[in-house]
């Protein structure tokens, strides 16, 4: 015998629909997964926000269904931009994944002998996991931005240094012996 159909249960299903249309567009280009997700998951959403405002006035708000439709509500506007452009995701288990060194990392950098050394520690931290979600080798990639940062004379030549553009095109404006 099934049990009644609870206020999660329906959240969780509309959420549900989200995540298979997701799985069925991961393999698509950034243009056809934004049209997908205007034709398919748009109407989900929608459908998803009109039942919210139904049932959040009927459930008490300090019960953990009403803080979550709470939460739910407050959140709408960073839940759906998801849906305004191909190259987001619905989920931020990468960037989640990316943090948990820093997570894990966290209570030893308690030690760290100055603010401005742990402060210096983050920074790599950053790159390097930028790096590696960027597919390039830590090691190599902050070698040589090491080596060319001295020739980086303008905030441009900075930004061409930074793992989402380095990987695109090496900077041409580098002396040979330093490339």
């Amino acid at each position: 015998m099934k049990g009644k159909v609870t206020r999660a249960d329906m959240a969780l299903g509309f959420i549900n629909k989200l995540y298979v249309i997701e799985r069925q567009i991961k393999s698509l280009t950034v243009a056809e997964i934004y049209q997908v997700r205007q034709q398919k998951s748009i109407p989900i959403l929608n459908q998803l926000n009109k039942w919210l405002a139904q049932q959040r006035p009927r459930v008490d708000k300090g019960g953990l269904t009403g803080k979550a439709m709470t939460y739910l509500h407050n959140q709408w506007e960073k839940l759906i931009v998801y849906s305004t452009d191909g190259q987001l995701r619905l989920s931020n288990i990468l960037a989640e994944n990316a943090i948990r060194p820093f997570a894990v990392g966290r209570r030893a950098w308690l030690f760290a002998d100055t603010p401005a050394g742990a402060d210096a520690s983050a920074i790599h931290y950053s790159l390097i996991e930028t790096a590696k979600s960027h597919g390039l080798e830590p090691y190599a990639y902050l070698n040589a931005v090491f080596k060319a940062l001295p020739y980086a004379d303008t905030v441009e030549k900075i930004e061409d240094l930074l793992p989402w553009n380095f990987k695109k095109t090496k900077p041409n404006w580098l002396p040979t012996h330093v490339q």
